[in-house]
């Protein structure tokens, strides 16, 4: 598959040369506070983002999204929000970004959020900007536009688990399944869930991802809450999946002192906690990283 790392090189560049709002977003990135807990072999870093409040802060249930104009839509988009074409999505940058490059790559259609049938769509977003890692944030797991399939794509390098995976995968990994085309691990003494899905054939990816997505289902129609991240590197691709068992914690909706608005979705449960909000960035301690990952975590 041909790269497209060029053409999303080059609208990066010359959003932040054109459009304001995202040159401002960016350059506060290189100012914000930040923190780590260590947890043995692994760290989990606190972000202090005032920018993604809009994001963490986001009513997604059903009168709110009926309600509002979808911001993904094309004919919703800002004036200056450019975008390079790929098949049947779009690559826009974020202007509310995490990453030092941050994209989101909505569907050119109003479909709802959903991985199923648009996972093998991911492997080849993976494949096509392989500078940068794919990830999916489940309806109830983190997207704010729950309403309209979308991915999200970053900087490779950024997302603890990802780095932590390479370093540990001999001591913190146990295989699951193997075969010609494919293995399967899952990580373990992690503080969450992740099973790794390693291969070099789209095909058998695809079906291992569905048996996971089929295991965690039981049986009920709904999408199984999840958090996908995927990247292709040295001709194969590394897709990490995170199956969820709750929405927001507690600590969201507490009151006063007690509250943290943290939402967790994919950067979250990969190791970056988000804070929109500067007294919680100051007061979230590690025994709350722990209390919410171990609330959300399946």
């Amino acid at each position: 598959m041909v790269s497209i790392n060029p053409q999303i090189k080059e609208l990066f560049n010359g959003q932040l040369s054109s459009w304001p709002l995202a040159r401002t977003n960016f350059e506060g990135l290189k100012t914000v506070r930040t923190k780590s807990f260590a947890f043995g072999d692994y760290e989990v870093r606190v972000q202090f983002n005032p920018a993604r409040i809009v994001s963490s802060g986001a009513k997604v249930d059903a009168k709110t999204i009926a309600e509002r104009k979808c911001f993904l839509c094309a004919t919703n988009r800002p004036a200056e929000q450019k975008s390079v074409d790929f098949g049947d999505y779009e690559i826009l940058v974020n202007p509310f970004p995490i990453f030092p490059e941050h994209f989101t790559i909505p569907h050119k259609e109003h479909i709802p959020q959903q991985i199923k049938p648009y996972f093998a769509d991911m492997l080849r977003l993976a494949q096509a900007m392989d500078d940068y890692l794919v990830f999916y944030n489940g309806p109830q797991c983190g997207a704010s536009a729950p309403d309209h399939l979308h991915f999200q794509a970053g900087t490779k390098d950024f997302l603890p688990l990802v780095n932590d995976y390479k370093r540990l995968k001999d001591t913190h990994t146990d295989l699951l399944v193997t075969n010609e085309k494919m293995q399967l691990f899952q990580m373990k003494n992690y503080g969450r869930s992740v099973y790794i899905i390693e291969s070099s054939d789209i095909d058998s990816t695809q079906d291992a991802f569905e048996k996971l997505y089929s295991h965690f289902s039981n049986g009920e129609t709904a999408e199984p809450m999840m958090n996908i991240v995927c990247l292709f590197e040295n001709d194969k691709w590394s897709t990490f999946v995170l199956p969820r068992k709750a929405f927001r914690p507690w600590q969201y909706t507490a009151e006063d002192d007690k509250q943290l608005l943290i939402s967790p979705a994919t950067v979250e449960m990969c190791g970056v906690f988000i804070t929109p909000i500067e007294s919680h960035f100051d007061r979230i301690t590690q025994k709350d990283v722990e209390s919410i990952l171990e609330q959300v975590s399946f």
